[in-house]
């Protein structure tokens, strides 16, 4: 499968996206930047410099700080897809945010979102 289209895809123009569909669901917009730092490394500044940028996801996570070292913990499936199975580390990567966001809108604690 090509993926070359997603990775181009701008982080900023899928955010809204996440934040709506948390929002929707009564979760907040510091809940996702919350899920977006553990993942990412990112701090509240670092985080909004990225979306003012408009980068692409490729971009977004090879700049990241750190991505977290207990992201093998993320497991199940978006898209049809096992997240623990997806081979390329750029698609996984996006594809674990996606979860995160996901279980957050589907009203999972934060703390086990965080996989505390």
């Amino acid at each position: 499968m090509d993926n070359t289209r997603v990775f181009r895809m701008a982080f900023a123009s899928v955010y809204p996206h996440y934040i709506t569909k948390a929002v929707k669901k009564g979760r907040t917009k510091e809940e996702v930047h919350a899920i977006i730092h553990w993942l990412t490394g990112y701090d509240e500044q670092t985080l909004q410099q990225q979306i003012d940028k408009k980068v692409d996801f490729e971009t977004f996570f090879a700049v990241a700080p750190q991505i977290n070292p207990n992201v093998s913990k993320i497991t199940g499936l978006i898209c049809g897809y096992r997240v623990e199975e997806i081979e390329d580390k750029l698609m996984q990567q996006i594809r674990y945010l996606d979860k995160l966001v996901d279980e957050l809108a589907r009203g999972k604690a934060v703390d086990k979102i965080l996989r505390k």
